[in-house]
């Protein structure tokens, strides 16, 4: 299977003679990817670091701490505690971690039948979940009792729903038939 960043760059002339852009840089391309995760437990610190471990194994560099924005009792949460963890990876690691994704970790995933088109928005993102972050490869599997899930937020330079649907459909993101 060709590198994610070789196989863009092979289907961009494509991409553009069916989107009816002449210049490559306004054909739709990867931007960021930004990977989150809620621990669920504010004042439980083990949970904490264990989550910004594994999302470093996950997408090799280091997760940052977000606070919560307000204190809501009920849950005994007071603003600033860390409620979960985002990695923005852009270059090489974001490549890396989409074609991860796309080749290794989707498969994984028990009964997946392809993604909705939905999770496409108006502007050219594509926001997906994965409920358990044990189909990631980097996760050892006898980590079974702390399984978390985490959003996964792909950023596009796309102006509308339909060119990045073209853009995810060339670079065969698994969608619903």
């Amino acid at each position: 299977m060709k590198k994610l960043k070789q196989r863009i760059e092979s289907i961009m002339p494509e991409l553009k003679k069916e989107l009816g852009v002449k210049n490559n840089l306004a054909a739709p391309h990867l931007v960021k990817v930004v990977v989150n995760s809620g621990t669920g437990k504010a004042k439980d610190k083990k949970r904490n670091e264990l989550v910004a471990d594994r999302l470093a194994r996950i997408t090799g560099q280091k997760a940052s701490p977000r606070g919560a924005k307000q204190s809501v009792a009920s849950f005994k949460v007071r603003q600033g505690d860390i409620i979960g963890f985002a990695t923005t990876l852009r270059g090489q690691r974001m490549y890396d971690f989409l074609d991860l994704l796309l080749n290794v970790t989707i498969p994984r995933i028990r009964d997946f039948k392809g993604y909705d088109p939905k999770i496409v928005d108006e502007v050219g993102n594509l926001t997906l979940g994965v409920k358990e972050h044990i189909v990631f490869p980097q996760t050892a599997d006898e980590e079974l009792k702390d399984v978390f899930g985490l959003a996964i937020t792909i950023v596009t330079s796309a102006k509308d729903k339909k060119s990045a649907m073209a853009f995810f459909k060339a670079i065969s993101f698994p969608f619903k038939k």
